[in-house]
């Protein structure tokens, strides 16, 4: 049997290799209220315009694209931790969403998605006509 030795650095090299390719994913924090589902992701960098938000019963799509800021033409990154393209989340909630009460806002480099719970009725009384 063959055994190659390696040195531990270059297992760190390889893993700082697949960090690099990883796709970046924005945090998110999600707050339930009794009307309503509040859904916050850290955005920083990414143009309002790129941001895409999509709802259907028990589900919320956000996507976006960060682009790509970095100029090396005259330096060589030592560090670089910033990172560009496109992502998506999706988010599934116990309760309907009131697609009529989406509303969302973006500041400082966060956006607040609030999407109303939709009343369900899970029982009907029926009067009887005499």
């Amino acid at each position: 049997m063959l055994t190659t030795r390696r040195s531990p650095f270059e297992l760190f090299e390889r893993l700082e290799q697949q960090l690099i390719t990883t796709a970046w994913v924005p945090p998110a924090e999600i707050l339930d209220a009794e009307s309503a589902y509040t859904v916050r992701l850290e955005l920083p960098g990414v143009d309002h315009e790129s941001i895409n938000i999509k709802a259907t019963d028990h589900n919320l799509v956000i996507s976006a694209k960060r682009p790509d800021t970095t100029n090396y033409d005259s330096v060589s990154p030592v560090l670089s931790e910033f990172r560009s393209g496109a992502w998506s989340r999706s988010f599934c909630f116990p309760h309907n969403l009131d697609r009529e009460q989406l509303k969302a806002t973006y500041r400082n480099g966060i956006l607040e998605v609030i999407a109303g719970k939709a009343i369900m009725h899970t029982s009907v009384t029926v009067k009887i006509e005499d």
